[in-house]
């Protein structure tokens, strides 16, 4: 456990510690509340895949003990005093960013997600040098720039994963103006934790949403429950075929190594497909689908912190959250188990205090 001097304020919360991916009850230090600092009560944190793949070091760069956890939300508790937006009792959330250098192009665009020497909310290399642990714990001190309002209208629980879901699909729906395309039609492939938000967002402003999945058994919720105009299976050569070049838009939610030809397919000529998602594999790119019909490709991680917190006042407005599962901190690791079998509607949210008589 990396820490410094001014890591003096004990905290409970759960932990991998090695690569067998079990969570357990660890005890570690935070840092002092700084001036520039807001300390935050955790009383939600959404799972994500990316949780997943740090705890198994998937990608080789885990750094154990792994505290997981960027889907946090809960109340504050202090504020430094040179804090001026947020006072104790202020419901707020902190999502995949802990620190960028502030000081840079992209900082100064609030771009700070591309930021060279981000570090992110766990398993990254804080100003001061100490590891960063994440939400599944029962407190977190954040640097004022890396938190966000959450609007009265919004449950906790259900906005947590809009942090990190919520986020990473907006940015790019805004980048290429979907915000403004009212009537255009947009194809979500994969209806999982990212994909069924984009679906909602999609809706919101008012665009025409066809999802495109493996699996015939999510139609009916596709269409019932989010609202979906079209579903189409993507290893129906017929309905593929039948969708060829109707779309304006895609965005590729797919945790999992596939060929993005038969999607740029379904791309209008000058169409957009924007990718989220990182899988384990590289993905098969042919050219002819790309230069034949002038479409762009583009990829998308989290967003910037003005986006962070335009996007949560707009879920606000039209009342837009996850469909979760609440789960108590004894049932992390069933969770996971789950999640690594995507048997989730959509996301897994920690109850942090139900289930754990140290919280």
């Amino acid at each position: 456990m990396e820490v410094t001097a001014n890591h003096t304020q004990d905290v409970s919360g759960w932990a991998a510690m090695d690569e067998s991916g079990t969570m357990v009850p660890y005890a570690f230090k935070r840092r002092e509340n700084g001036v520039d600092d807001v300390t935050i009560k955790v009383l939600y944190c959404g799972m994500c895949h990316t949780d997943l793949h740090f705890i198994n070091n998937d990608w080789g760069i885990t750094m154990y003990p792994v505290v997981p956890g960027h889907e946090i939300t809960g109340v504050v508790t202090k504020v430094g005093s040179n804090v001026s937006g947020f006072r104790p009792g202020d419901r707020v959330g902190v999502g995949c960013i802990a620190a960028s250098c502030l000081d840079c192009e992209q900082c100064d665009s609030s771009q700070e997600n591309y930021c060279d020497k981000v570090a992110l909310t766990y398993n990254g290399v804080f100003w001061d040098g100490s590891i960063t642990y994440g939400g599944y714990s029962s407190m977190y001190v954040a640097h004022k720039r890396f938190v966000v309002r959450i609007p009265d209208s919004l449950p906790l629980d259900a906005a947590a994963p809009l942090l990190c879901a919520g986020i990473t699909v907006y940015t790019p729906m805004k980048k290429h103006g979907m915000l403004q395309a009212a009537g255009r039609r947009l194809g979500v492939v994969g209806l999982g934790g990212l994909g069924h938000i984009a679906v909602k967002f999609g809706k919101a402003f008012g665009l025409h949403v066809t999802v495109i999945s493996t699996s015939p058994a999510k139609e009916q919720e596709a269409r019932e429950n989010l609202k979906a105009d079209d579903f189409i299976i993507s290893t129906d050569d017929k309905q593929m075929q039948a969708m060829a070049r109707k779309l304006d838009y895609v965005i590729d939610t797919v945790p999992a190594a596939h060929s993005l030809g038969p999607i740029l397919e379904l791309l209008k000529v000058n169409g957009k497909l924007a990718l989220v998602a990182a899988p384990d594999g590289p993905l098969e790119l042919p050219s002819f689908p790309l230069i034949f019909g002038n479409r762009t490709i583009s990829g998308s991680i989290t967003g910037g912190m003005n986006d962070h917190q335009e996007m949560m006042d707009l879920c606000g407005e039209h009342n837009i959250t996850c469909d979760i599962e609440l789960v108590s901190n004894d049932g992390i690791n069933n969770a996971f188990a789950r999640l690594a079998r995507n048997d989730v509607r959509y996301r897994f949210v920690i109850d942090i205090a139900r289930g754990d008589s140290r919280f």
